[in-house]
Parts: structure tokens; sequence; C-alpha cells
């Protein structure tokens, strides 16, 4: 770990991990979609917030978020692949912390 140069994000920017499991679907008829398969509709993606920069208000380290990852920029850091976004594109957040001001909308 010593090896291994920290990052700080800048800005309002987010640095996510993309859900590993997000890639690969089943049809409701139990047929796997593989996530290389053109869709017609873009599709938003689950990640995991790595770092946020410091104007960065809604989002926290360690949150889930909702996002569209095409035409994100991705980066690969230390072997892992990360995608850095600003949080205006950011769609949702799913936290604990969020459930005291909550809409009373679900996704």
């Amino acid at each position: 770990m010593a090896d291994k140069t920290p990052i700080k994000m800048l800005h309002d920017r987010v640095l996510v991990e993309v859900d590993k499991e997000a890639g690969e679907r089943r049809s409701t008829g139990g047929i796997v979609i593989p996530a290389t398969a053109a869709m017609g509709a873009s599709r938003l993606a689950w990640a995991r917030v790595v770092a946020v920069g410091p104007h960065a208000r809604a989002v926290q380290k360690d949150d889930r978020v909702l996002f569209e990852p095409d035409d994100k920029s991705e980066v690969e850091v230390h072997g892992e692949l990360y995608v850095v976004m600003r949080e205006r594109d950011v769609h949702a957040v799913a936290a604990d912390r969020v459930g005291d001001d909550a809409t009373g909308l679900y996704l």
C-alpha cells in the first residue's frame, strides 16, 4: 500500500467504481444478455463512490450512485478501472443518510 500514490479529486468531480455485476444481466425468460450486447436505449448503471471533490454536496465516499455510463471518462488506477464524472451527472444516491430527507419517490 505504501507504493500507491493517494488521489485527491478536485472541484465537484466524483470517482466511482462500477458494480461488477452490472455488466451481465438476464431477461425475464432467463436468457443471459452479455454486457457487450447493444441496446436501443441507454442503460443507467450503479457504482460505488471511491472519492469526491471538495465542492460535491450530495455525494459522499462509499455511497452508491446511479449514472449513465455512456460518454464518461474512464481511468485505470493501480490496475483497477474507474469512472470520473461531475456530481451533476449523478441521477440518484443510495445511502442510509438520505432516508431522513427522502421525497417519498422511489426508483
